[in-house]
């Protein structure tokens, strides 16, 4: 017993060696931070620095205005939106300074944890702000803030500097087998299935748009309106639906490390993250735009006509379907990408990508000040009453309806 227990503090004393061994060797690796990251990081600590106190005087400001009535006109929902709003953006002004101390000092690992928090907080930031005011000069700094943020992460990622490197080393390595059989995006620590990296994300996010669209358009010509063609597309260009994009990062993101639990485990985590995701997705869109895009009022189990039993056990069927078969050939089918073009393709895609979602919640916003009785008063506005007017929207989004009066904004 006692020699058993003296060998066990020895491998663990090695194999704790070995950690900050390895760890040393990423903070070697991981100082040949490009010049141009350091200047980004070193503009990130001074916004940053910058615009800590603003936040702070925002966030102390709106509590003692709260105290003092400020808001008693607004509903419960807004007050929400509004603090949401506000803690969110503090957290990105502060984890931005940090982010950008992490680039100037060369650490990549910590970077880009920091990253994809920094993405989150912007995006519900974003999704708060435009359910309060629409389409305003106050998303315009949100969006720049994403757009170098995405940079920023493809460059200090280490999943994509090691693919880099590996590119180099194909031909004299064993994994160019893997890269031949397309299974290069496989996750190597066996912890989830595959490397969640920007990559293989933006890529499942398209296909997920596109196999979406098609699924539902077949759906309801088969089972809701026999024979009946709709559009089920979600953005303004393409074939794509943006709802059932994130639904399948969001299935890849919660399910990476179930691919090997059971059935039912997936099912039901699908199940409730899916119904989660179509309610959250209904109420965002309801709050916005007054639109109803589904209503399954009146349906078995429902909650607030928004999801129902039926439609999560089909999100629970789909997440077992894509964890087991799809995504394992999607995988494939993506790294079948030539690596010398992977990275352009994808930025290229990415940047189209990001135009048409945008110009999709702007010509919704415009429709929707169109049907309030609103008159253009813009060079952007003016351009979706010439070129999306409310006859084409109409008929580009055929089963979404707007109605004005239901809007909280």
């Amino acid at each position: 017993m006692l020699f058993g227990s003296h060998d066990s503090i020895l491998i663990m004393g090695q194999q704790f060696d070995s950690e900050i061994s390895m760890e040393i060797a990423e903070d070697r690796i991981d100082g040949r931070m490009p010049l141009a990251m350091r200047i980004v990081g070193a503009l990130l600590i001074l916004v940053g620095v910058a615009l800590i106190p603003v936040m702070v005087i925002a966030i102390v400001g709106s509590g003692m205005g709260m105290r003092q009535g400020a808001f008693a006109d607004s509903s419960l929902i807004t007050i929400i939106l509004y603090w949401v709003l506000l803690l969110s953006l503090g957290f990105a002004v502060a984890a931005f300074a940090l982010l950008g101390l992490r680039l100037v000092l060369g650490r990549r690992r910590r970077a880009r944890l920091l990253a994809e928090s920094i993405a989150l907080a912007l995006l519900i930031a974003f999704g708060s702000d435009f359910m309060l005011e629409g389409v305003s000069a106050s998303l315009w700094p949100l969006a720049l803030s994403a757009l170098v943020l995405v940079v920023a992460h493809v460059v200090v990622d280490p999943a994509l500097s090691d693919e880099r490197r590996l590119q180099r080393q194909l031909l004299m390595m064993e994994t160019r087998d893997d890269a031949e059989s397309g299974q290069l995006g496989l996750d190597k620590t066996g912890q989830g299935y595959i490397q969640l990296d920007f990559f293989n994300i933006f890529w499942i996010f398209v296909v997920g748009c596109v196999v979406g669209v098609v699924v539902e358009t077949i759906y309801h010509a088969l089972v809701v309106d026999f024979g009946h063609y709709q559009d089920r597309a979600g953005l303004l260009f393409g074939p794509f639906s943006p709802i059932y994009g994130c639904g399948a990062v969001l299935m890849t993101l919660a399910l990476n490390r179930f691919h090997r639990a059971p059935v039912w485990v997936v099912f039901l985590v699908s199940a409730v993250i899916g119904g989660a995701f179509e309610y959250f997705t209904s109420c965002f869109m309801e709050y916005c735009f007054g639109a109803v895009a589904w209503d399954y009022t009146g349906t078995f189990l429902n909650i607030n006509g928004r999801t129902n039993f039926m439609f999560m056990c089909m999100w629970g069927v789909l997440g077992v379907i894509w964890i087991r078969w799809v995504l394992p050939t999607l995988l494939h089918v993506i790294n079948l990408i030539p690596w010398q073009w992977r990275y352009t393709v994808t930025a290229v895609c990415a940047a189209l990508m990001i135009a048409d979602c945008f110009m999709t919640l702007v010509a919704l916003d415009c429709w929707y000040s169109r049907l309030s009785g609103l008159s253009p008063d813009n060079a952007l506005e003016w351009f979706c009453a010439e070129r999306f007017d409310n006859d084409w929207m109409a008929n580009r989004f055929e089963s979404m309806s707007i109605h004005p009066n239901s809007a909280h904004r």
